[in-house]
């Protein structure tokens, strides 16, 4: 995960809105409840098996070996899977053998939502407590592996649904793109200048300067440390300034799928993040589903952000659940 402006101060257009997918809320008529349902457990076992491979920073055995994983995973559930290689230049001059996979459901579908999450892990624990901690990569579980376990979960999701209900298939195309080399930001303790936000995000400027031929998506919504512990999603800041209509509606299907506390109708802050490059470059309305802990002395985005403890024991199945549930909310009424 990038860094924060705000937050560091405290193809065919057909309705998938029916009966055999959703139900009525019970309080607006015109609003349905999707019954295809995300699995927390699934989710949870998606960003296990990243971890499993160790921190997958930038240049690493462990970060090409899951890489792998992740490109034949999406294969499995029916994605094309093609890839953006780049040798990207960090903040301090590594050359980053960089990739970013994008996974295409329905890739012939004409109109298409985007979904994305940075699968790198962050090479210094810069934020870490203890002082001896902080040249030490990062396992990432919550920030890096569980923006992309989610969105497995929904690529799995949506093959086994339209497997089981060939009627009711999604007809629109979904786009999972997971970018890599995001977090090779300034670390707290370089000797440099004041980190203006162009050190991170590498894979994702990259993405929106050579977006593939031809393509366009109706929006984007970005996935960012979707798996912590006592995380709530506030309004992010960038998010509305670009894209508020679709903050608007992701926050509502919040609500609906019944997990509107963990999506405040408040501001938290605004994000250097891979959303903006979309925003700004690629012109696709993208916002940032990331948490926000208000009362969290060590930073607003929670505990473990760029310490050692960013590990398995911290990630919590009820905020996947929330996020992955949300997301078929948004995927499954969207017209």
């Amino acid at each position: 995960m990038a860094v924060a402006a705000a937050m560091v101060l405290m193809m065919i257009p057909v309705s998938c809105k029916n009966k055999r997918v959703g139900v009525s809320d019970g309080n607006n008529g015109d609003t349905a409840v999707t019954v295809v349902q995300f699995n927390a457990d699934s989710a949870y076992a998606f960003c296990e098996a990243q971890c499993a491979f160790g921190p997958r920073t930038m240049n690493s055995e462990a970060h090409e070996k899951c890489k792998e994983w992740i490109m034949e995973a999406f294969r499995r559930y029916g994605c094309e899977v093609k890839t953006q290689q780049a040798d990207l230049q960090g903040y301090d001059g590594t050359i980053l053998k960089a990739t970013n996979i994008m996974a295409s459901y329905h890739p012939e579908a004409s109109t298409r939502i985007l979904l994305c999450a940075h699968w790198d892990s962050r090479p210094w624990a810069d934020n870490d407590p203890d002082e001896a901690n902080r040249k030490k990569p990062v396992m990432a579980a919550n920030d890096g592996a569980s923006g992309v376990a989610v969105m497995l979960e929904v690529a799995r999701v949506l093959a086994d649904h339209a497997a089981t209900h060939p009627g009711d298939t999604l007809q629109l195309g979904v786009d999972f793109v997971c970018f890599d080399a995001e977090d090779w930001g300034i670390p707290q303790w370089a000797d440099s200048h004041a980190d203006t936000g162009e050190t991170w995000a590498l894979g994702a400027q990259f993405f929106a300067a050579h977006l593939p031929q031809g393509y366009e998506a109706r929006y984007g919504i970005l996935l960012d440390m979707v798996g912590g512990e006592g995380a709530k999603f506030y309004r992010e800041g960038m998010s509305v300034r670009y894209a508020n209509a679709i903050v608007g509606k992701v926050w509502a299907a919040a609500k609906v799928a019944g997990y509107g506390s963990l999506f405040p109708d408040e501001e938290g802050g605004a994000v250097t993040d891979d959303h903006l490059p979309l925003n700004e470059v690629a012109g696709i309305p993208t916002i940032d589903i990331i948490p926000f802990y208000p009362d969290c002395q060590q930073s607003s985005f929670g505990p473990t952000w760029h310490t050692v403890n960013d590990d398995m024991t911290h990630i919590d199945r009820n905020t996947l659940q929330a996020v992955g549930q949300t997301l078929l909310q948004v995927l499954f009424t969207e017209e």
